[in-house]
């Protein structure tokens, strides 16, 4: 299969903007993500539009990263399209990948009944004490509000599921690997799974330290998915999967307002 870019001169006249597009991935989507949280967390409990609001927002601002990701591989002239992960796949994952995907969708089954019965819930966060802030929280409740309750939030969320599949797999494996390969040179498979797993765990920083942990572990399977078989298309539907079982979490179960 092709390889990933080998010099950061294939991007051309895009070089510089494929360096900061990829840095503003590892630094600024952090910072931005921890905003809109918080922003999100402070209307929840008196704006009842405010979880579709905040789906709009991840829309928009998913789509926009991922459109000036692809007007900048469009501007590298030395980049082709294998070379991000835009084709179909040319093997299949190796038994090691194959094994740790399965054992991810052993976890996403396992998790959902959890979510499905309550019993992640029942007992509800704790009491904060005074000076006690969000990290006090049992791991999990910190992203509890992001799941949909009525009709129209699922409907909002299932686009939301489905785009984070195609353009986070697209920023984060298929761009971002590219610039770090033409940037670095030469890095073994290993080094940009670990690479990959980082930068995507930090995206999710807002989630605490179980999440960082958590989606970074997810990102360096959707990485080392994609380097094995060449193409972004198993990554995509794999993560759309692990979004959108959230689906199949009943509303009951769900803590109706999340803790101010």
């Amino acid at each position: 299969m092709t390889g990933l870019p080998g010099s950061l001169s294939d991007f051309g006249p895009a070089a510089l903007a494929a360096v900061v597009v990829a840095g503003y991935l590892v630094v600024g989507e952090p910072l931005v993500g921890h905003v809109l949280h918080r922003r999100f967390e402070g209307r929840l409990r008196d704006d009842p539009g405010a979880r579709r609001s905040f789906y709009r927002r991840l829309l928009v601002l998913e789509w926009g990263l991922a459109v000036l990701a692809l007007v900048v591989w469009l501007s590298a002239p030395g980049v082709d399209a294998g070379q991000v992960g835009l084709r179909w796949p040319q093997q299949w994952p190796g038994p090691v990948t194959g094994v740790v995907v399965l054992l991810v969708l052993a976890f996403v089954v396992a998790s959902t009944r959890v979510l499905r019965s309550g019993a992640l819930l029942e007992a509800g966060p704790p009491a904060r004490r005074p000076g006690e802030g969000r990290h006090s929280e049992p791991p999990g409740h910190a992203t509890l509000a992001l799941l949909p309750r009525t009709a129209p939030e699922r409907r909002l969320f299932t686009v939301v599921g489905v785009t984070a599949g195609i353009c986070e797999e697209w920023l984060y494996r298929g761009f971002f690997l590219a610039v770090v390969a033409a940037v670095a040179g030469g890095l073994p498979t290993g080094v940009l799974v670990v690479v990959a797993a980082v930068a995507f765990g930090l995206a999710h920083a807002y989630q605490g330290l179980v999440g960082v942990l958590t989606t970074g572990l997810l990102g360096g399977v959707m990485a080392a998915v994609y380097l094995q078989t060449g193409s972004l298309l198993l990554p995509v539907l794999l993560h759309a999967v692990i979004d959108l079982r959230f689906l199949l979490v009943p509303a009951r179960v769900l803590p109706t307002v999340h803790p101010a």
